[in-house]
């Protein structure tokens, strides 16, 4: 699921740059998440780098946009195709 940030965002915007999408940008009032660029950070870090970096928590996920592993690590493949991605915690399990 695409992470979202909460009416709680002070606009700091510290989780802006951690993004590995730039799918953070300054909205009117906090900090939005493009929904269409959000992969939860799954091909880049082992968690999510907005989360980790936001004061006060307001980086949660979105329970209205639920996807899978496999769907978040095909959007980082295609918004970065220059980029080589390793195995994710999925494809293991799938090795079995």
């Amino acid at each position: 699921m695409a992470t979202y940030i909460t009416d709680e965002c002070i606009n700091c915007g510290a989780c802006e740059p951690e993004c590995p999408n730039e799918a953070i940008s300054e909205g009117e009032d906090i900090y939005v998440i493009d929904p269409k660029l959000c992969t939860e950070c799954v091909g880049f870090h082992d968690h999510e780098a907005c989360q980790a970096v936001c004061p006060v928590e307001c980086c949660l996920p979105d329970p209205k946009n639920v996807e899978s592993e496999e769907v978040l690590l095909l959007r980082a493949k295609a918004l970065h195709p220059e980029k080589e991605f390793g195995e994710t915690i999925l494809s293991r399990f799938r090795k079995g």
